[in-house]
């Protein structure tokens, strides 16, 4: 198996590299010969250099994107910069994906949504996003799908793992604050990007081409989960809860989220099979990794 992965450096990409590394994969990955390219190497948003790329590197069995913009409030300020890193650069690797018969992983988010309904939205409801970023993203799945035939499509949320993240902010928050507050009223699927990263791996061995929905199971605010990083690393740090309209007001500047953009890995279960933790699991693992 030949594998390039973009966005090597992000979290994802982190975490499929300790995966394929340290053998925990399904066994068509062992053995497996991959590149990983960050920005420094490929910039997909160019079609130039995802073409020179491909020309200088041969053939791939899959692609797995994880090259995105991922800072909301920076896509609302620079739509154009997110439109060529979530829309132009899926579309760019799809129709080299196609010239080369080869399958395209695409990794998307529940931002594609509203949020203006309560519970979980599976891969058959409309999405209709409510800023810049998951316009982009958007954008990005369509032309990603149109553009290659041997498209999956797999949208997640509210990630952690290696590098940046919410859990990573609450903890070096509660290093120097006795309180933080944070909103009460989003409610979505907080996932580990060791897990996604597993699933993906399964996925991107079907031919079963398409929209995929893939979190850790269980729902919960922004709130609950800072209190539960709180609770698991052991800190004292009061979580004082807000609305979403408190916090746009202190926050002018900020993008719109989606209230409700919890996600249900509907076509995991009904095909290859839902092996995604409760959130709750996934986290204790997390944090006693980092306490470690």
């Amino acid at each position: 198996m030949r594998l390039l992965v973009t966005g090597s450096l992000g979290q994802l990409g982190r975490a499929l590299r300790n995966r394929l590394e340290q053998g925990r994969c399904p066994e068509e990955w062992l053995g497996a010969e991959v590149d990983w390219a960050d920005l420094a190497e490929v910039d997909i948003s160019s079609e130039a250099s995802v073409a020179a790329w491909f020309g200088s590197n041969g053939h791939y069995d899959v692609v797995i994107n994880c090259a995105a913009m991922t800072n909301v409030d920076g896509c609302e300020a620079d739509f154009a910069r997110a439109f060529g890193a979530n829309a132009l650069g899926p579309m760019n690797l799809a129709r080299a994906c196609a010239h080369a018969d080869t399958t395209l992983v695409h990794v998307s988010t529940d931002y594609v949504f509203p949020g203006t309904r309560e519970g979980e939205r599976t891969e058959t409801d409309t999405p209709c996003p409510i800023s810049a970023y998951g316009r982009s993203k958007l954008a990005g799945e369509g032309l990603a799908l149109s553009n290659n035939p041997k498209t999956h499509v797999v949208r997640t949320a509210w990630l952690y793992g290696e590098g940046k993240n919410f859990v990573q902010t609450m903890l070096r928050l509660a290093a120097t604050h006795s309180e933080v507050t944070v909103v009460d009223d989003q409610f979505g699927n907080p996932t580990s990007a060791d897990d996604l990263a597993g699933e993906i791996l399964r996925i991107a061995l079907t031919d079963a081409y398409g929209v995929w929905h893939c979190t850790n199971e269980g729902i919960c605010s922004w709130a609950d989960l800072a209190s539960e990083v709180f609770a698991l690393a052991g800190v004292s740090c009061v979580v004082r809860r807000c609305t979403s309209e408190q916090y746009k007001e202190a926050n002018p500047q900020a993008a719109d989220r989606p209230r409700y953009s919890a996600l249900a890995n509907a076509r995991l279960a009904a095909t290859i099979g839902n092996t995604m933790r409760p959130w709750r699991d996934a986290l204790k693992d997390y944090i006693d990794y980092q306490v470690l």
